[in-house]
């Protein structure tokens, strides 16, 4: 108390000074209408000035929440394209029977688990991503993952909380692919030179295709439904063989930058394996 009391003694001084002119201010201003005006009116300017301020700061901390729920809100749009393009291919195969197509459109088949990157590589012959989801949040090995872009690899060993993926960016991973709109099936490596470039080999020679085509995913396998986007044609390289030829093929995935992925579930996959394991007896 005491400290305060000499405080407000030795500045006494200004404390007067400034009473004195917020009573001039209101003096001032009350004595005019034009005053009060000018007055009320830069008084909102500042005040819009400072709320506007505030707003952006606001909104920058929000930022990764923002971005968050977006990142959720894409992933679900892009599941429920993948489950209408699959509605539509069973809707085709089944048109004449009525029953099994009802039941075909009865269940949405794909879903995504939402994933952050922790560590990923891409300059090295064998490259692998690690993702802070793993069994417990239902990713198992085997499982395709993408992100905004495209085809990111395959999911291979998993803890109670975490997972390790091939990246697409692996010598010894190949991946089942198609020229888009074409019935053109041939198979994606990566050659470990160029981390925005791969081969679509074994494409047969009478495959027609242009310069800036796209490549997606073929769906002859268990890992990736057909039609995710891969990458764009650059054009034919030379090969050995006169009944095939080879793709050059710029990914559409950034595997410099890749902060967040998307695990693919399928809810018909422990059916799919079941029946692919009496191919093996």
């Amino acid at each position: 108390m005491r400290n305060l009391l000499n405080f407000l003694i030795k500045y006494r001084a200004w404390f007067v000074f400034i009473f004195y002119v917020l009573v001039s201010c209101v003096l001032i201003v009350s004595g005019s209408a034009y005053r009060l005006s000018v007055y009320m009116t830069s008084a909102n300017a500042v005040t819009a000035t400072l709320n506007e301020a505030t707003s952006g700061v606001t909104g920058y901390f929000n930022l990764s929440s923002v971005n968050a729920s977006l990142e959720q809100r894409t992933a679900q749009l892009e599941a429920e394209v993948l489950n209408l393009r699959e509605q539509l291919n069973c809707y085709q195969a089944i048109v004449g029977d009525t029953l099994g197509r009802d039941a075909a459109m009865q269940q949405a088949r794909f879903s995504y688990i939402l994933a952050p990157v922790i560590s990923s590589t891409w300059h090295r012959p064998r490259n692998y991503i690690t993702i802070s989801k793993g069994r417990q949040d239902g990713v198992r090995p085997g499982m395709g993952v993408v992100d905004h872009n495209g085809v990111v690899g395959v999911v291979n060993a998993c803890s109670g909380h975490t997972a390790r993926i091939v990246s697409l960016l692996n010598e010894a991973q190949p991946f089942s692919v198609k020229l888009k709109d074409t019935p053109y099936v041939g198979t994606l490596w990566w050659k470990g030179n160029d981390r925005k470039i791969a081969y679509m080999v074994e494409v047969p020679r009478h495959a027609k295709y242009h310069t800036g085509d796209t490549v997606v995913t073929s769906g002859y396998s268990t890992t990736f439904p057909a039609g995710i986007h891969v990458g764009t044609v650059m054009g034919a390289v030379r090969g050995d063989d006169d009944n095939y030829f080879t793709l050059k093929v710029r990914l559409a995935t950034d595997f410099a930058n890749l902060t967040a992925v998307r695990v693919i579930k399928d809810v018909r996959r422990a059916e799919i394996d079941t029946l692919a394991k009496y191919d093996l007896k």
